[in-house]
C-alpha cells in the first residue's frame, strides 16, 4: 500500500506525452470559445482544455480517462455504452446520458431542443480536442447551469487506420482521412467497435461514419457541411445491491418474486442517429461579420426494460445566427455579437410490454414536441493587452406541447417563464503569464424530454426549471516556461434544483427539491515536457489536477424528513487525478495516471456512502518510422492494482440497488498506422 501512495504522490510529480501539443503549457494555448478565440491565459471563462495529449489516454470505447483529468469535470460509466458527465455536480438529475451541459461539435449542436445529448454516440478517436465550460455561461451559449463542451474534430491533413484488441472479446477499428484539396477541407471517419464487456448482459456495438466539408469558397466566406450516423447497441445489466455484488460483480440484475431480471428481459439501448448541417461564416465589411448554421437530426431509441419496451422516435431541428462586429482603436479593441438559438424537438413515444426483448401488448403511445430558444448580445473589451472583459446577455424561452395518444387521448401545453440571463467576466494580467480573473453569471436549467416524461409513463407538469447565481475567483500563473499553476474558487446556489427518483418498479421519476448550496476549489499543476538529455531517460512531463467541494441541500423537505445540510448526492468531496510519462531510450513512452474519488452519498438522506477509489492506468507507446508512413505500438493497462470500484452509482435507487460494478483489470493492445 505504501508503494501505491508513493507512486501517486510521484506521478503528481511527472507527466509526458508524445503529441505535437505537448511542447506547449495549457497557458500559451489558444480556445476557442466558439469563433471568440483568446488566449488561455487572457480568457475570463472557467475553461479546460483536453488537448491531443490527453486525448491519447483513452481506450477506444470511452473519452473518461481525459475528461476525468480536468478538475470540476466528471465522467461515469454506468456500464459500457452508458454514460454521464458532470460538471460540477450537473449529473445530479441524470440517471444516464448528459442533462444540463450543452454540447457542440465543431460549428454543430448536438444537444437537443430540451437539453438531452446523446454523448455515447461519438468515437473517442473522432475528437481531437475539448474544451470544457465549467458553470452557467448564459450569452453565447444559453440556458445552462452545469457547463458547455465543445468538441473539435480533425483540422489537418491525415489518413490512419487504427486497430485495437483486448479483454472480454474488445474490438475496435477506425480509418480517418483529412486532406485539403484546394478551397476544400475534407475529412472521411468510420468506427466500428464491439466488446462482451465484464458483467453479463453487458455488450456494446458500435458503427459510426462522420464526413464534412469545409468549403473557402472566397476570401470572405467558407461554408462546413457535416454528416454524422451514428448506430449504437448496448446492453444493461442494471444496478446491484451490496450484497449482489459482493457475491457476484459480474451478474446482471437478478429477478426478484415480482419482477424479472435484466438478462431475461434483454434489457438495453439501441439508438440510431443521423445529424446533418449547414454552417456559413461571411465577411460583409472590415469589421462586421454574419454567421448562420442550419441541422436536423433523427434519433430511432428502443428501450427493452425490466417492465417495458420503449420505443422513441426523435426529430431535432436547430438554427443558430449571429452578426459579430470588432472595432479596434490605439491600445483597445472591442467585439460585439447579435444572435439567436433555436431548436424544437418533436418526439414520438410508445411503450408496450416487455416479452423477453421483443415488444408485446401496448402500455402508452405519446408525443411530445419540446421549443427553444435564447436571443443574446455580448461585448469583449482588450484594454492594452492587460484588462479583459466579457459582458453578455440572453433572454431564454422554454415550452412544450404534450399529447396522450394510447390509452387514453388529452393534449396541452406548459411554458416556461422568460429569463434574463446576464453573465459578467474580468481578467486582468498583472504580468507576462500572470493573471487574475473574476466572474459572477446566472444559470437556468429547463426540464429535459426524459424528465418532463420519464420512464414511469406519466407526464410531470409540476416540473420546473432549476436555476441559480454563479460566482467565482481564479488566478493563473506560468512560472518561466516550465511551470504552469491555476486556482479556481466558485460559489453557486441553485434553486429548485431538480432530482431523480425511482419507484419500486425501479422506473424514475422526477421532482424539483429545495435549493443548494455548492462551494468548492479547484486546482492545476503542470510542467512543459523537460528534456533530461539522457539516452535512457530522455523525457518527462507532469500533469496533477482536482477539485475540493462543499455542495450541500438546503432548505430540502421530502415528507417528514428534512435533508437541508445534507451532501449534495453523487458528488465526491475530493478527486485528485494525476499524469505522468516517461520516455525512454527517446521512443519508448510510459503514460502512469492515477484517479483518486473521495466517498459519494447515494441517498438524499446521505444514509448511504460509497467506498472511496483510487484507480490507476498505464500505457506503453513505441513508434516505428518508415520513410513515408509511421507504425504507433500500444499497450494499455486498465484498473492497474485490481481496484473492486464503481465507475457510475445509479443515486436514490429503490431496493439499494446502487451498484454498477467496474471491470477489474484488463487490457488493450493495438497499433496505429499513419500514411
Amino acid at each position: 500500500m505504501k508503494k501505491l501512495y508513493f507512486l501517486f504522490l510521484l506521478s503528481s510529480v511527472f507527466y509526458f506525452s508524445q503529441k505535437s501539443d505537448s511542447v506547449a503549457l495549457i497557458s500559451e494555448v489558444k480556445i476557442d470559445a466558439y469563433k471568440k478565440p483568446v488566449s488561455f491565459i487572457a480568457s475570463t471563462k472557467s475553461v479546460s482544455v483536453v488537448s491531443e495529449n490527453l486525448l491519447s489516454q483513452n481506450p477506444p470505447d470511452r473519452l473518461l480517462e481525459s475528461v476525468n483529468q480536468i478538475a470540476g469535470a466528471r465522467m461515469e460509466e454506468r456500464s459500457p455504452g452508458s454514460y454521464r458527465i458532470a460538471v460540477r455536480g450537473s449529473s445530479l438529475r441524470s440517471p444516464f446520458g448528459v442533462r444540463n451541459v450543452k454540447v457542440y461539435l465543431d460549428d454543430f449542436i448536438l444537444s437537443d431542443a430540451s437539453g438531452n445529448t446523446y454523448f455515447n454516440q461519438i468515437s473517442p478517436d473522432l475528437i481531437h480536442k475539448i474544451e470544457i465550460y465549467k458553470g452557467p455561461e448564459s450569452g453565447d451559449f444559453g440556458a445552462v447551469t452545469g457547463g458547455t463542451l465543445l468538441l473539435q474534430t480533425q483540422n489537418s491533413d491525415d489518413l490512419s487506420l487504427n486497430l485495437s484488441s483486448g479483454s472480454y472479446g474488445t474490438f475496435n477499428e477506425s480509418i480517418n482521412f483529412s486532406k485539403q484539396f484546394g478551397k476544400h477541407f475534407f475529412q472521411v471517419y468510420q468506427n466500428y467497435y464491439r466488446t462482451d464487456s465484464y458483467r453479463e448482459q453487458s455488450a456494446v456495438e458500435r458503427k459510426q461514419i462522420f464526413t464534412k466539408d469545409n468549403f473557402k469558397y472566397s476570401e470572405k466566406g467558407e461554408l462546413k457541411a457535416m454528416l454524422l450516423f451514428s448506430d449504437l447497441d448496448y446492453e444493461t445489466p442494471g444496478g446491484l445491491t451490496l450484497a449482489q455484488m459482493e457475491a457476484n460483480r459480474k451478474q446482471a440484475r437478478p429477478a426478484t418474486a415480482t419482477l424479472p431480471g435484466a438478462k431475461e428481459q434483454n434489457a438495453g439501448i439501441r439508438n440510431k442517429m443521423v445529424l446533418a448541417g449547414l454552417s456559413n461564416q461571411y465577411q460583409l465589411t472590415n469589421g462586421l461579420s454574419h454567421f448562420v448554421l442550419v441541422q436536423g437530426s433523427y434519433v430511432d431509441f428502443e428501450n427493452p426494460f425490466i417492465t417495458n419496451f420503449e420505443n422513441r422516435f426523435e426529430s431535432n431541428f436547430a438554427l443558430r445566427t449571429h452578426f459579430n462586429y470588432e472595432q479596434n482603436w490605439d491600445k483597445v479593441s472591442a467585439e460585439w455579437r447579435l444572435g439567436y438559438e433555436g431548436a424544437t424537438n418533436p418526439i414520438f413515444i410508445k411503450n408496450f410490454d416487455n416479452n423477453r426483448g421483443t415488444e408485446s401488448n401496448p402500455q402508452n403511445f405519446d408525443k411530445l414536441r419540446n421549443n427553444s430558444g435564447f436571443y443574446f448580445l455580448s461585448q469583449k473589451l482588450n484594454f492594452n493587452e492587460r484588462l479583459f472583459t466579457d459582458i453578455s446577455i440572453s433572454l431564454n424561452s422554454n415550452a412544450y406541447k404534450w399529447e396522450k395518444i394510447f390509452p387514453t387521448s388529452e393534449t396541452g401545453n406548459v411554458k416556461f417563464k422568460n429569463q434574463w440571463l446576464p453573465n459578467f467576466g474580468m481578467t486582468y494580467v498583472l504580468d507576462k503569464g500572470f493573471s487574475l480573473r473574476g466572474k459572477i453569471g446566472k444559470g437556468n436549467s429547463a426540464p429535459t424530454n426524459e424528465e418532463i416524461r420519464s420512464s414511469n409513463q406519466e407526464f410531470n407538469f409540476n416540473l420546473v426549471p432549476e436555476y441559480g447565481w454563479n460566482k467565482e475567483i481564479g488566478v493563473r500563473k506560468q512560472f518561466g516556461n516550465t511551470i504552469f499553476v491555476e486556482f479556481n474558487y466558485f460559489d453557486f446556489r441553485m434553486k429548485d434544483a431538480i432530482v431523480r427518483r425511482q419507484n419500486e418498479a425501479g422506473q424514475e421519476y422526477f421532482v424539483n427539491q429545495g435549493n443548494t448550496v455548492q462551494k468548492g476549489w479547484e486546482f492545476l499543476l503542470e510542467s512543459k515536457r523537460f528534456d533530461l538529455k539522457n539516452e535512457i531517460l530522455s523525457h518527462f512531463k507532469f500533469r496533477f489536477s482536482g477539485s475540493i467541494y462543499d455542495f450541500k441541500f438546503k432548505n430540502y423537505i421530502q415528507g417528514s424528513s428534512d435533508f437541508s445540510g445534507n451532501a449534495l448526492t453523487g458528488v465526491p468531496k475530493t478527486t485528485i487525478n494525476s499524469l505522468l510519462n516517461f520516455t525512454f531510450f527517446k521512443k519508448l513512452a510510459v503514460d502512469y495516471s492515477q484517479f483518486l474519488t473521495s466517498k459519494i452519498p447515494l441517498t438524499d438522506s446521505n444514509s448511504v456512502w460509497s467506498e472511496p477509489s483510487l484507480v490507476s492506468n498505464i500505457q506503453f507507446r513505441y513508434p516505428i518510422k518508415f520513410e513515408k508512413s509511421r507504425l504507433d505500438l500500444f499497450f494499455q493497462i486498465q484498473n492497474l492494482y485490481n481496484e473492486e470500484y464503481v465507475l457510475g452509482f445509479d443515486i436514490n435507487a429503490f431496493g439499494n440497488r446502487f451498484y454498477n460494478p467496474s471491470a477489474k483489470r484488463n487490457f488493450v493492445v493495438g497499433a496505429t498506422i499513419e500514411l
